[in-house]
């Protein structure tokens, strides 16, 4: 773990707090995608912002927030890089912004037991194996929910129904 000196504390506190372009009710530090700050001399920083997966369109919208953010804190020169390795995973989500994803009304993302790849399944997804965390309503809690498409607002979200209330509600998937 590198330490940071109190103005990168600062700085990176500062990045952190940009509202994501997806999802406004997570800063990019709830989202656990802003990895790094460093001071390259005076004047001069760099950032290290790892996508929530590869090709996510909005990285250049966070590049940018984050460029102004740190300009208008006096930060003349300001460089985004784009850090693959290692790769973001559902699991840096924050506590708060797991709370905050609840309280807006999209199911947050289940924990992720082990590392590697997680598994896709084809079939019926209200079946559920002993180690399979169910994916709970935020509106009312009732975990008897079901799958209606892979895919909702942004490739990050799955679309799913409470079978108790019979709303639909977004899901962030676990990567």
């Amino acid at each position: 773990m590198v330490t940071l000196t109190p103005l990168e504390t600062d700085l990176f506190a500062l990045a952190g707090s940009v509202p994501d372009p997806e999802l406004p009710v997570l800063t990019l530090r709830e989202l656990g995608v802003v990895r790094g700050v460093r001071v390259r001399g005076a004047d001069v920083v760099e950032v290290d912002l790892t996508p929530t997966y590869t090709g996510c369109p909005a990285i250049e919208a966070m590049s940018l927030d984050i460029e102004r953010v740190l300009r208008e804190h006096g930060v003349r020169e300001v460089t985004v890089r784009t850090v693959l390795a290692p790769a973001w995973s559902t699991d840096d989500i924050t506590a708060e912004g797991r709370r905050k994803l609840r309280e807006f009304g999209i199911a947050p993302p289940r924990a992720v037991a082990a590392s590697g790849p997680v598994a896709v399944g084809l079939g019926p997804t209200r079946t559920l194996d002993s180690t399979t965390e169910a994916v709970v309503c935020p509106h009312c809690g009732c975990a008897d929910t079901e799958l209606l498409s892979r895919f909702s607002s942004t490739a990050c979200k799955a679309l799913r129904r409470c079978l108790g209330c019979r709303e639909p509600f977004d899901h962030f998937k676990e990567l």
